[in-house]
Parts: structure tokens; C-alpha cells; sequence
């Protein structure tokens, strides 16, 4: 009986402290925190084809509201799915038929720069989506007769009925980077991203066997000696570094990030690859040489999909984590992971609750991963598996300000001035100046219900607010009887954040 007793006291004990442990652990003050927005197929916005405007325009705001109070901090939306636009621009492109039901149709308004301003008003980064080769998501699919892929059918090759810019020609790379420049240089955005789309995975014929993808005449003219691998990685290679460069010389604050399948190799191909078997590699099948665009500082972050569960015993969710780890150490490229929120639910492993929140603990863990982006919106927004309420009560409790680049920029802005505090009738308004040439984007506010504000612990961390000439904020979450300690710091466009204010405090009498 005794022994019972004793191994149900420690049992009780471990849970306590456990349950102290978890209520009081401190999650990053800096974090990316982002979900994609999937246009193609219209998966996530606009839900349908021929929506109104004002009904594009309350979907995607009602989006960002719950992706707001879930305490994200960036948005990555599909801006170019194939070949389309949802962008003003001065190339042949059509518009995009996700957003009006006919390729070329004027949707009446400027999207972009609508989905640009919605986002920044809420101080989420806007990281616009760009595909670059694919140019028919369905097979069989009907091009607008002005489409640049009808006027240059020597950049396309049509793969397992999809017709697709070749990466091996180089007058379609070209344009392809012009379109995105363009993009950057007319639009407010924070970062260029694309996904794991340079050249397509592997199409199978009816014999299981992989279909060749159509580039030998491509291969015989630009090949230069190459093995046809090595050419089709270089091909990628160019693009990737010649629109880094690019992009830096248009706006340097602009990141750009690209997000790969989740192993770059095998350990059984190569003995520096990770101790995974999967079927596919970025390396091997799709000729994406990431390790060479970190170790070249080409992109300023990397967003692997690693969208298997911890026991996925082809690619174990740590054993990737942990690769991707070294191969991003010493470099000037972030790592973010991306997860498979789609799979929230869907299997044995994945309606386990805590999967999703495991793998953000263990990104977290020693500094893994400075951060998460999650693909499968829709199951977030319908709280498969109770995500929403276990990322607002568990992993996002506190809000965090996004990582910084500091090859980019790492000159701080300087600290606001004239900062009051003031009684009003729905809570208490703050506000302060700046210089006016200080660049500055948004301001981080700090709140204590003590002396101490720690500006380096996330629990103190109240809002942040975008800069918009007012330089005011009101806290509605307040209780009169109490007193409040607030300070505030101006943060830049690369998240560089000034010296604090001098705190101040308010009493607020019953």
C-alpha cells in the first residue's frame, strides 16, 4: 500500500511540475509565424472563380483577422500560379482566371496591392508566391490567345499534357524574372517566395514508370558538355542566383525565400545526405541544389516541407529538422520549417493533438528552427484537431516579431520620443513621436503590471503597430484598480528594433 502511495505522490509531483514547467515556459521573442495562401485551384482565396470584389475583398480580410489572432506574423499568398497574375503588370500575362473565371479578365481593381494593405494594417509581413515555370495547372487547358507561352512556344514543353516554361531556356528564365522584378519594384511586398515548382516532379505512365521530361533539344543546344542532371541543376542554379541579385538591387530590404521538398539527399546517395529513403530528392529529381543556395547566400531564408510526423520512418520529422539545422549553421540564410497542416487529422498520427505542437517545441528547442509556416490554411481555420485553440492557449500564447536578417541591415532605428500615457474612456491611449526620417516600420509596445519590463522576454510583448502617422495605440484590455508600466520601440522593415523608451506608468482608479 505504502509503495502505491509513494509512486502516486511522485507521479502527482511530476505532473505539477510539469504543468508549472509548461505555464511558465517562455516562447521566442523572435519567430516567424506564417500560413500560405493557396490560390491555384482556388484552395484557399478567393474560395471560388467569379467571386464580387467586395466579396474577395471580405474573404481575405475575415482570413487575416483569424490569422491574426492566432497570433501569426506573416502571410505567403499565391500571387502567380501559372503564368497568371493577380498583379498589374506591364508584360502579356493574363490575369488570373482564379480570380474572375476567365484567364484575362480585369477583375476591376488592383488585388495585389489590396492583399499588400490588408496585411501590413494588421503588421503581418507579405511574402508574395510566385510559380515560376508551371503555365497550365490541368491538362488539356485553354491559353488566352495572346499568352507569351503561344507567342513563344520554343520556352514551353508540353509534360503529361501540362505545358510548362522550359528552365533550360534561357529567354524564359529571363522573362520569368522580369515578371517577379516587376513585381517587387511596383508593390510593397517584404520577400519573394517560391515553393519546391522548378522542374515538376515525375509524371508516371500507365507502367508505373517515370515519363522523361521533354528538354533534349534544349539539352543539345545549351548543355555545353554538362551530364543532363548537371545542366538541369545549373539551369535552376542561374535563376536562382541572378534573381537574388536582382531583387537586392531593386529593394535590398526585400527578403527572398524559397521553400523546398524536405530532403535535398539521401545518406545512400550521398554520405552528407540526411539518414532518410525518400522516394523523391531535390537534388536528384528535381534538380534543386539547395545546399549550394545557402552555402552562396543566395536566399535569406528556407522553408523545407517537412510534412511527416515525428515516427514517419522513411524521413522522421527530427532527423530532418535536425539536418537542415547544420546545413543552415554558419550561413546567412534563416531556416523555417514548413508543416503539413493539411494532414491535420487525416491519419492515426496525425489526430493526435500534439504532433503539430511537438514539432514547433522541438524546432524551438536549442534554436533549431527559427520558426514555422504552415501549408493547409483551410484545416487551421476549421480547427481540425482543435489547432486553433492548442496554438493560441499552448504554442502562440505570446506574440513574437519575425527573425532578423542582419546581412541585409542591421542598423537599429532610433528610439521614439515624447512618449505619454493617458486615461481614456475604453482604456488606456499611449502615444509618442519619432524622427522624421527615422525608418521605421511598426512599433513593438511593452506592458508589465510591475516596475520590470523585460524587453527580451515575449510575455511583455503586448501589440505591434504599424506606422501610420498617428503614433497611437490603446490598450482596451485593462482593469481599473491596477496599475500598468508600458514602453514602446520603433522596429525597421528588416525588424532591426531601437532602444526602449523610457517606461511610464498609469494608475487606473476605480
Amino acid at each position: 500500500m505504502k509503495k502505491i502511495f509513494v509512486k502516486y505522490f511522485i507521479f502527482i509531483l511530476l505532473l505539477t511540475l510539469n504543468c508549472f514547467s509548461m505555464e511558465n515556459e517562455k516562447s521566442p521573442k523572435r519567430e516567424f509565424r506564417a500560413v500560405w495562401i493557396a490560390s491555384v485551384g482556388n484552395i484557399n482565396w478567393p474560395s471560388k472563380q467569379g467571386l464580387t470584389i467586395e466579396e474577395q475583398k471580405k474573404e481575405y480580410i475575415d482570413m487575416l483577422n483569424e490569422i491574426k489572432a492566432l497570433k501569426m506574423n506573416a502571410v505567403i499568398v499565391q500571387v502567380r500560379p501559372v503564368a497568371d497574375r493577380f498583379y498589374k503588370s506591364p508584360s502579356d500575362e493574363p490575369w488570373s482566371k482564379y480570380l474572375t473565371g476567365e484567364a484575362g479578365k480585369d477583375p476591376g481593381y488592383d488585388p495585389l496591392k489590396f492583399l499588400v494593405d490588408e496585411a501590413h494594417k494588421r503588421n503581418l509581413e507579405f511574402h508574395a508566391w510566385f510559380n515560376p515555370y508551371r503555365v497550365t495547372f490541368t491538362k488539356g487547358e485553354k491559353l488566352p490567345k495572346n499568352h507569351p507561352a503561344l507567342k513563344h512556344k520554343d520556352w514551353t514543353v508540353n509534360y503529361d499534357g501540362k505545358l510548362y516554361y522550359n528552365p533550360g531556356v534561357p529567354a524564359a528564365r529571363n522573362f520569368t524574372e522580369k515578371v517577379i522584378l516587376d513585381v517587387v519594384k511596383n508593390y510593397d511586398i517584404d520577400a519573394v517566395h517560391m515553393d519546391d515548382y522548378f522542374y515538376p516532379y515525375p509524371a508516371r505512365d500507365k507502367k508505373k514508370k517515370d515519363i522523361p521530361f521533354p528538354d533534349r533539344e534544349a539539352y543539345k543546344k545549351y548543355g555545353k558538355g554538362l551530364t543532363l542532371d548537371a545542366w538541369r541543376r545549373k539551369n535552376v542554379d542561374i535563376f536562382v542566383e541572378s534573381l537574388a541579385k536582382n531583387i537586392k538591387k531593386t529593394k535590398p530590404y526585400v527578403k527572398f525565400g524559397i521553400s523546398p521538398f524536405g530532403v535535398w539527399r539521401n545518406i545512400s546517395d550521398d554520405s552528407t545526405g540526411s539518414n532518410t529513403k525518400a522516394g523523391v530528392t531535390n537534388y536528384d529529381t528535381l534538380y534543386a541544389d539547395t545546399r549550394k543556395w545557402i552555402k552562396k547566400g543566395w536566399i535569406d531564408y528556407i522553408v523545407p516541407q517537412i510534412y511527416w510526423n515525428f515516427d514517419f520512418k522513411v524521413a522522421p520529422y527530427a532527423t530532418l529538422v535536425d539536418w537542415w539545422q547544420e546545413e543552415v549553421s554558419g550561413s546567412k540564410t534563416n531556416l523555417y520549417i514548413g508543416h503539413a497542416a493539411y494532414r491535420l487529422g487525416s491519419n492515426e498520427a496525425w489526430k493526435n493533438e500534439d504532433e503539430l505542437l511537438n514539432q514547433i517545441n522541438y524546432n524551438r528547442d536549442n534554436g533549431r528552427a527559427l520558426g514555422s509556416a504552415y501549408f493547409g490554411l483551410d484545416k487551421i481555420l476549421n480547427n481540425s484537431t482543435n489547432i486553433k485553440e492548442n496554438l493560441k492557449g499552448k504554442s502562440y500564447k505570446n506574440i513574437a516579431l519575425p527573425p532578423k536578417t542582419p546581412w541585409i541591415d542591421e542598423v537599429a532605428p532610433s528610439p521614439v520620443t515624447n512618449f505619454k500615457l493617458n486615461k481614456v474612456e475604453d482604456g488606456v491611449e499611449l502615444t509618442w513621436d519619432d524622427f522624421p526620417k527615422n525608418y521605421v516600420t511598426y512599433y513593438a509596445i511593452y506592458r508589465s503590471e510591475t516596475p520590470k519590463i523585460d524587453v527580451t522576454d515575449s510575455r511583455y510583448l503586448l501589440e505591434t503597430v504599424r506606422r501610420d502617422g498617428e503614433n497611437k495605440f490603446v490598450d482596451r484590455d485593462v482593469t481599473d484598480g491596477k496599475s500598468y508600466f508600458y514602453l514602446v520601440t520603433a522596429v525597421d522593415r528588416v525588424h532591426n528594433e531601437s532602444k526602449a523608451s523610457q517606461p511610464k506608468k498609469i494608475f487606473l482608479k476605480k
